[in-house]
């Protein structure tokens, strides 16, 4: 499964909003620094969707906001 995600890192509040048919906006708590944003991505995608972490790819645009995330 694909879908096209818009990141908002160092937001004050961590969440998901479905802004389409598989298409989210995700506001992230942690700044886009070494790879921080990234990893709290992947972890509030695997707690959302109640799958493991190993199983979520950014196939696209990982040094973006705009991302392409597979699973």
């Amino acid at each position: 499964m694909k879908y096209r995600v818009t990141v908002k890192p160092g937001s004050s509040q961590e969440k998901i909003v479905e802004t389409g048919d598989h298409e989210l906006t995700i506001y992230l708590r942690a700044k886009p620094h070494d790879g921080e944003a990234n990893d709290a991505l992947v972890k509030i995608l695997s707690k959302h969707f109640k799958i493991p972490k190993t199983t979520i790819t950014i196939t696209h645009g990982a040094k973006s906001r705009l991302k392409t995330i597979e699973f």
